[in-house]
């Protein structure tokens, strides 16, 4: 079970603009220096003393930090439930949400805590930094700021943002078509399958025809993830054999098979016959791209035309992080292999075309 410690509040103003909850998970951007010199997870008022810009923004605070700050490699599926409780829980009381966390998961946290929030309506907005917000040339000052920000903002009394994003550099892009790219740049995230929803210069240039419309849906929570389900990566010369070891495990339920290109697979009949055998037991394959940017077509090459005939369903143009974790949602959100199956291939919060 995942222990918070008590929501501390900083309230700076008496009439704010909007009131934020930052749910802290860890991370590189909540560190600072301790008395040995080595970086440590820090207290709240050691962030805002670093940031003292938050007071002017005209915006109260609140946090509710884990108890035990995680490193974002250590991210599981009960951490992805505390975040969503959390915001299901106190989603009446503020006008925004902003998750810190680190770099490395994020984008499967974006994609995970974004199937569990159906008809979110208020922004929640995961940020972080690549380095601490203790170091002078930290990134976290300009993404923590601009996420409040962002957070904050309204048109005609209503969030403009809507869905479960990641502020990084610059640029707001929506969480469940991010991908982690770059670990030594600041530019640490993109999204090749869907254009930016905000970018942050002199002023916040919203993309509104690419932003999700407000809606007046009631905020419902599901929070169940299967945990057998495996990511399959395709390279030259994969062994047959291993294929087969892997795909014949009995608690494996769903595969999301990481092929090349436009869906393409090797066209041998026995690894095809490999694929069919798996789909004929029960198990749900589920094909996406390894490559960044574009899709999956069935049928674009010779050697993806076999795969709709093995049963194997196309990923369209979803990243790895939103493929397997719609998964692992669709598992525990349906019973029905029909209604598991229309779920993966169907759009429910703008993670595929």
């Amino acid at each position: 079970m995942i222990k918070t410690k008590d929501i501390k509040e900083f309230n700076w103003v008496e009439k704010p603009k909007a009131n934020i909850l930052i749910i802290y998970t860890g991370g590189t951007l909540g560190m600072d220096y301790d008395e040995n010199g080595a970086l440590a997870p820090c207290g709240f008022e050691q962030v805002f003393s670093r940031v003292p810009v938050l007071k002017e923004l005209n915006v109260n605070l609140s946090v509710i930090s884990f108890e035990e700050p995680i490193d974002s490699s250590n991210v599981a599926i009960n951490h992805w439930q505390k975040m969503a409780e959390i915001i299901y829980n106190h989603y009446d009381k503020f006008d925004g949400f902003i998750v810190l966390h680190g770099t490395d998961t994020m984008a499967y946290s974006a994609s995970a805590v974004s199937y569990m929030l159906n008809g979110l309506n208020k922004p929640v907005i995961f940020t972080g930094a690549q380095l601490p917000i203790a170091s002078p040339r930290s990134d976290g000052h300009d993404n923590f700021i601009t996420s409040v920000e962002i957070a904050a903002d309204k048109k005609d009394g209503k969030p403009i943002i809507t869905e479960v994003c990641i502020f990084f550099n610059h640029v707001l892009l929506r969480g469940n078509r991010s991908k982690k790219v770059e670990s030594q740049q600041f530019d640490a995230f993109e999204s090749e399958n869907y254009p930016i929803l905000a970018e942050a210069g002199i002023s916040i240039d919203y993309r509104w025809s690419y932003l999700k419309p407000y809606n007046d849906e009631v905020l419902e929570l599901y929070t169940g993830m299967e945990q057998n389900v495996a990511i399959l990566k395709l390279f030259p010369s994969l062994s047959n054999r291993w294929v087969e070891r892997f795909l014949a495990d009995e608690n494996l339920k769903g595969v999301v098979l990481e092929s090349y290109g436009a869906g393409n697979v090797p066209n041998s009949e026995s690894f095809i016959a490999l694929l069919k055998q798996a789909v004929a037991t029960g198990k749900i394959i589920l094909n996406i791209s390894q490559c960044n940017g574009g899709n999956v077509v069935h049928g674009k090459y010779e050697t993806s035309s076999a795969l709709d005939k093995a049963g194997v369903m196309s990923g369209s143009d979803m990243t790895s992080e939103a493929a397997i974790t719609k998964m692992m949602f669709a598992f525990e959100r349906y019973t029905a292999t029909a209604d598991i199956k229309k779920c993966l291939i169907t759009p429910i919060r703008g993670e595929m075309t």
